[in-house]
């Protein structure tokens, strides 16, 4: 698939980045030059990926090239989500009220809190010892 007149889009979510490319096409949905169906083993993450073209009525009207890298699959699956939607706003001006209206253009910034010192973990501290 060659990608001249494709629309580009960086999306993220917690370490994952993901730079997608959609352009015209029949609706092959490649991820490291694998399809989603192997990627994402889950069936969740598949129609977390590809809700944007749900919302607004073009599931099978783009071709979907994602390299993605970082991160788990629940945060590489919300940074497609996040890519593809900023792509298609990209691509036509018109989608921006529908995908604004359902979230899909907010950059979901939860992460992972940092561990602190004198903590077990990020929040918890040691067995209280009264003698």
């Amino acid at each position: 698939m060659s990608l001249t007149n494709a629309t580009y889009a960086t999306g993220r979510r917690k370490e994952a980045v993901a730079r997608v490319w959609i352009q015209p096409g029949a609706g092959n949905f490649i991820i490291n030059k694998t399809g989603i169906d192997q990627y994402f083993d889950r069936a969740g993450l598949r129609i977390l990926a590809r809700q944007p073209f749900v919302v607004t009525q073009t599931d099978d009207r783009f071709d979907v090239t994602v390299n993605i890298c970082g991160g788990g699959v629940s945060g590489q699956a919300g940074a497609i989500k996040h890519g593809v939607a900023r792509a298609l706003v990209a691509y036509d001006p018109a989608f921006r009220a529908v995908l604004k209206k359902g979230g899909f253009l907010t950059r979901d910034s939860r992460s992972v809190e940092r561990k602190k010192y004198g903590h077990h973990k990020a929040r918890k501290s040691t067995q209280y010892s009264k003698r």
